[in-house]
């Protein structure tokens, strides 16, 4: 959706979506930390006032204040210090109840600014949720309140993002995969085994979403997108299960320095 923008000089970009769960299940996942079962590791205080911090691995990391709390309806929170020079963006967060077990999700990133400098940051919020936003949308369907713990990595490569998700699909026993086919991975790095959830490519990014069997119950995004020159390979996997973070802990160095030898 397009930016918009109104006689106080705000502007803003709005996303809605449906999702399965209850509005309590879906507010544990947007607004208590629970985000580090389908966004990344992400630490709130709940309460009014309180920090909210979000830790992006080799992208950085973002710090808040908790400016609304009201479970299980609505949340928000500003950042101060998202970009150098940039004026503070304000997110909101509302739950809403619809039949079937499903909920209304939407978010609203939001400045305060009478200049336009920042629009393409502002797109590139609304741009960078809709994988995201299937991570949790298969998470609440499968693993909803099941322990969770993520990792990221990158690797940045000077080749052209199409011949570099050619490259990684097929290394990943990926290639030309279809939602709903089963497909295994091999055995190096670490096996990844699971059902297709979904396949996105257009003329910036491509992605999939494998809802992971082996090596355990969780999800993986992988994905590469344009940067610069060049292009970025990455992959965010989501691990749920008592045992999450022992698994996460393990898997992570491996995948780390997988992607920087094949990308290198």
């Amino acid at each position: 959706m397009p930016i918009k923008k109104d006689g106080s000089g705000k502007r803003w970009v709005e996303m809605e979506l449906v999702v399965p769960g209850s509005p309590e299940q879906v507010w544990q996942a947007m607004a208590t930390g629970g985000n580090s079962a389908w966004f990344t590791k992400t630490e709130i205080d709940e309460q009014v006032g309180g920090k909210i911090s979000f830790d992006f691995g080799p992208n950085g990391a973002s710090t808040g204040e908790v400016t609304h709390w009201e479970p299980p309806a609505r949340f928000a929170y500003v950042e101060r210090d998202w970009s150098e020079g940039a004026p503070p963006v304000a997110t909101e967060i509302t739950v809403t109840a619809r039949s079937g077990d499903r909920c209304l999700l939407r978010m609203v990133h939001s400045l305060f600014t009478d200049s336009d400098d920042w629009d393409d940051q502002l797109e590139g919020f609304e741009g960078g949720w809709p994988a995201f936003f299937e991570v949790l949308r298969i998470y609440l369907a499968h693993f909803a309140g099941e322990k969770a713990a993520s990792f990221f990595v990158m690797a940045s490569t000077p080749e052209p993002e199409a011949k570099v998700w050619s490259g990684l699909t097929e290394t990943l026993g990926l290639a030309a995969a279809n939602i709903g086919e089963e497909r295994t991975a091999p055995p190096h790095p670490e096996r990844l085994s699971g059902i297709v959830e979904r396949v996105q490519q257009d003329a910036k990014q491509r992605y999939l979403l494998l809802r992971l069997k082996e090596p355990g119950s969780g999800i993986a995004l992988i994905g590469t997108y344009s940067s610069g020159d060049g292009a970025n390979a990455s992959m965010a996997l989501y691990l749920y299960g008592d045992d999450a973070k022992a698994r996460a802990a393990t898997s992570e160095p491996k995948w780390r320095d997988w992607f920087e030898e094949t990308f290198r």
